[in-house]
């Protein structure tokens, strides 16, 4: 039964990640971090220098972005545009631009089509936030 999604959501430090991405692998499912997702927005965005609250700049900085994972003998990959981001992902600043950037309708939209697509396939566990109740109801 591949074609089912599982969502899990909760607060941080409740060990999302842990049970996420120990069931995907019991199941052999694709493991799906929607916040890393959030975060690579971000480090394009910092990496444009737009600011967090401009629309249209980040806009045009989602219809530029192609996110994807790859698995590989180094495990779970998030790339953007071809680059590995994965290891550039987790620092302060990135953390505190994620946040903001994920309050823009503009970016919302878009990763929630990002999201959708990556769960289009099925056996997938996903997680972050609104994922049971927005992304995949």
């Amino acid at each position: 039964m591949k074609n089912i999604i599982v969502t899990i959501d909760g607060p941080a430090g409740a060990g999302k990640t842990t049970v996420s991405r120990t069931l995907a692998d019991r199941l052999g499912y694709r493991y799906i971090d929607t916040g890393a997702l959030y975060r690579a927005v971000a480090l394009a965005v910092n990496r444009n220098q737009v600011h967090a609250t401009d629309d249209a700049a980040l806009g045009k900085i989602c219809r530029g972005l192609e996110l994807q994972y790859v698995k590989t003998e180094n495990g779970l990959r998030l790339l953007s545009n071809g680059e590995d981001v994965t290891d550039k992902l987790r620092t302060p600043e990135l953390t505190m631009l994620a946040s903001a950037v994920s309050a823009r309708s503009v970016v919302r939209r878009y990763l929630l089509d990002v999201q959708r697509a990556m769960g289009r396939k099925g056996g997938a566990v996903v997680e972050g936030r609104d994922m049971g109740t927005v992304v995949f109801p």
